[in-house]
Formats: structure tokens, C-alpha cells, sequence
């Protein structure tokens, strides 16, 4: 079962600021805090401080290791945040290409404006002709 499955079946909710929030609002949040208190960053930073929290060390006694569903909470933020990385980064490098293409457009045609300026007349009186 995937961990958006175990979510939804635990009927998870995620502590953002002064209020709680179910699962599918976190793609909504932002990964760091610009313009709101709160973001996928401190979220899990949150929840990774409950976890290490939770992880008494005892000597004598068992320790009944991490809370199943504050992992659960935790893998889902990050995989967000891993998601939400990857989609920026793409975003970024198509928007790179579209800019050079966008220039190596605008000096082929510089160029081919060059080139029809360096025609001769009677070339360019052909050119009329022919359309």
C-alpha cells in the first residue's frame, strides 16, 4: 500500500500554523516561507524534531521505536517537497531553453535582415517579382 493509500485510510491531518490541514492541501503550501508563517519546509521540520523527540534511548527497558504515523506524515511531506524540487527544477531548465531558443531566433533573424540588406537591387527587385 502507498503511503497516499495509508494516508487516506488513517484520515490523516498535518498541524500548519494555527490549523490543521488534510493530506492533498499540502501540494498547495509552499516550500518555504515567503509570504505565509508556515511552508513544507517547517512542516517537516516539525514533524523530524517530533520523531527525533520521540527516540528515548533506554538501556533496560524496550523503546517501542518511531510512531508509524508521524513516519507516515513525514514521508509523505518530503516526497512533496522531492516532487514539488524535481517540477521546479524542470520548470527552470524549459524556461532556459525557451530563452536561448528565443534568442538564437532573434539573431538568425538579425542575420537574414543582414543579408537581404547586403542583396543588390536587382536581387531584391527578383525577390519582389517572385512573391
Amino acid at each position: 500500500m502507498n503511503i497516499f493509500e495509508r494516508a487516506s485510510r488513517l484520515k490523516l491531518r498535518f498541524t500548519v500554523g494555527n490549523g490543521t490541514i488534510v493530506t492533498e492541501d499540502l501540494w498547495d503550501i509552499p516550500l518555504t516561507n515567503q509570504r505565509s508563517a508556515w511552508s513544507l519546509d517547517s512542516t517537516a521540520k516539525s514533524l523530524h524534531k517530533e520523531m527525533k523527540e520521540m527516540d528515548e534511548v533506554s538501556f533496560v527497558a524496550p523503546t517501542s521505536g518511531r510512531d508509524e504515523v508521524l513516519q507516515l506524515k513525514f514521508d509523505i511531506v518530503k516526497h512533496i517537497i522531492d516532487v514539488r524540487l524535481a517540477e521546479n527544477a524542470a520548470a527552470a531548465t524549459e524556461r532556459a531553453t525557451a530563452e536561448r531558443k528565443q534568442k538564437l531566433l532573434e539573431a538568425l533573424a538579425r542575420k537574414q535582415d543582414a543579408n537581404l540588406e547586403a542583396s543588390s537591387e536587382e536581387e531584391i527587385r527578383a525577390m519582389i517579382d517572385a512573391l
